[in-house]
């Protein structure tokens, strides 16, 4: 019984330490930090224990007060949803651990409440079972991320804050009137229930159930950056402090995960006329956000920036797979999801690190004078490099060898090996360019001096161990590859996630 209640932990954990967080900050900073910490640790714990149960293979459903399904609000846990979860804690209890070592959490007073209730809304949506609460869980994690964009103030954080809660109201409208399209076809938004009264829809109702779907998913394609949507993105990491933005490289993988989770349960081969309704324009655009991205890492003018692009390339790489929607694909996709996560809050970590450490010339990709650690900083910078852009050793090739492998001969095979070779080449010339200046050529003469303070060397740290995190996932590709493929099993075997919520009925 107690286990079954541990699905609510991640959930309710930050629930409960954002606002106690609030009340002590001002008063008894210690106190504070420790709840704060301590509770990303306590929330990891029972993540890890939620992918253990999941490793049974059952789906597993939770009703909140007791109401059944599709009445009452229920959680799900699947293989997905516990892999998420896991990668949500991990991310965020290094990032929150590097925020406290710098300081950076002490540039205004709500840094630690609005943390975690980005986490909670993180964790909602991949635990929940239904539209509606989908809804409200981005709706908790993005009010807290304008909050945490802002962290800092600045002018330019402001401008770009300004244009990133613009674009989210306008796709927090589109979800509404999908979500008010489909509950009016189908009297429920629950996911199980929908997908089946979605398969028992007569013609008259297909073209409304088409229309809602694709509204549904320019939503989930506007929380993913994926191109033509996508310009708000660079903008709005780069000009956030690069502890926030190492947080974010979550979010945008959160679009594809409710992709990922919809599309093959309710609009998969029983929905009729909406069928796979993203799959003509989908592999389109993930191409192109995959050129674009990398194209973005080249020309980038500072390491925010590019750190940037460098998300909006994986998520390009990331959706080429998805698009596919066969059970080999999803899997390889999965298993690059991972460690594009990491390796993006990596390269943002140790940007935050050189920042710090170069004074005057903050991040800006121009040669300067020797600063301390500089050596240290250079050689994290060419690992979260090499991992990003997707060479040998580390996870970011396997992930893209896994791709391609998986998606040979398949139909549109061509465009993905193309996408993925050419944006390749492209990212290493980018961030050879920049690592060359930023770590290796001389400053001219007349520059000036670094004008900064010695850093400690505890913020190496966290860059460190994401980058060591990515070893580990390279070591166990094995592992985590049959991890992948059982998840991605589940995905595409809708029955059993409707049995899992509905039973018999």
């Amino acid at each position: 019984m107690l286990l079954d209640h541990l699905m609510t932990a991640p959930i309710v954990m930050p629930a409960l330490i954002a606002p106690v967080t609030l009340l002590l900050m001002r008063r008894h900073r210690g106190v504070a930090l420790a709840l704060s910490l301590g509770g990303c640790m306590a929330m990891l714990v029972a993540s890890i224990a939620l992918f253990v149960m999941a490793q049974d293979d059952a789906i597993r459903s939770y009703a909140l007060g007791d109401w059944p399904a599709p009445f009452g609000i229920v959680l799900m846990l699947d293989r997905l949803a516990a892999t998420m979860l896991v990668l949500s804690a991990v991310l965020g209890s290094v990032v929150l651990a590097h925020a406290v070592v710098t300081g950076a959490d002490r540039r205004g007073w709500h840094f630690h409440p609005l943390f975690h209730f980005q986490l909670m809304g993180l964790n909602g949506a991949f635990l929940t079972g239904d539209l509606f609460n989908l809804f409200v869980f981005f709706e908790v994690l993005l009010i807290a991320s304008y909050g945490l964009m802002l962290h800092g103030q600045g002018a330019l954080r402001l401008k770009a804050g300004v244009a990133y809660v613009v674009v989210n109201i306008v796709g927090s409208a589109l979800f509404l009137i999908a979500l008010g399209l489909l509950y009016g076809l189908t009297a429920t938004l629950n996911m199980a229930d929908l997908a089946v009264k979605v398969a028992r829809l007569g013609p008259a109702d297909q073209g409304l159930l088409r229309i809602a779907g694709l509204l549904l998913l320019t939503v989930f394609a506007l929380k993913a950056a994926v191109v033509p949507i996508h310009l708000w993105l660079p903008r709005t990491y780069a000009a956030t402090m690069p502890v926030v933005a190492a947080l974010f490289a979550i979010m945008t993988k959160v679009g594809i995960y409710a992709m990922i989770r919809t599309v093959p349960l309710i609009f998969g081969a029983q929905a009729g006329a909406a069928a796979w309704v993203p799959a003509p324009w989908l592999l389109p655009a993930a191409s192109l956000g995959a050129a674009i991205g990398f194209v973005g890492v080249l020309v980038a003018r500072g390491m925010r920036e590019q750190a940037a692009f460098a998300v909006l390339a994986s998520t390009g790489t990331l959706l080429m797979p998805v698009s596919l929607w066969r059970e080999a694909t999803l899997a390889a996709a999965l298993y690059y999801m991972v460690q594009a996560v990491l390796a993006g809050a990596a390269l943002f970590l140790v940007a935050d690190v050189t920042i710090r450490r170069r004074g005057q010339y903050a991040d800006a990709v121009v040669p300067s004078p020797r600063f301390a650690g500089q050596d240290a900083a250079g050689l994290l910078y060419l690992i979260a490099a090499v991992a990003a852009v997707g060479l040998p050793p580390l996870a970011g090739f396997v992930g893209k060898l896994l791709i391609l492998d998986a998606s040979f001969a398949v139909p549109g095979w061509p465009v993905i090996w193309a996408a993925i070779l050419a944006s390749t080449w492209v990212g290493v010339i980018g961030f050879s360019r920049s690592g060359s200046t930023l770590f290796w050529k001389a400053a001219p003469p007349e520059a000036d001096a670094i004008a900064g303070s010695i850093r400690s060397r505890a913020e190496f740290i966290a860059p460190a161990i994401l980058l060591a995190l990515l070893a580990i996932l390279t070591v166990a590709a094995g592992w985590m590859t049959a991890q992948t493929r059982a998840a991605a099993a589940q995905i595409m075997a809708p029955n059993r996630y409707v049995t899992a919520i509905l039973g018999a009925r």
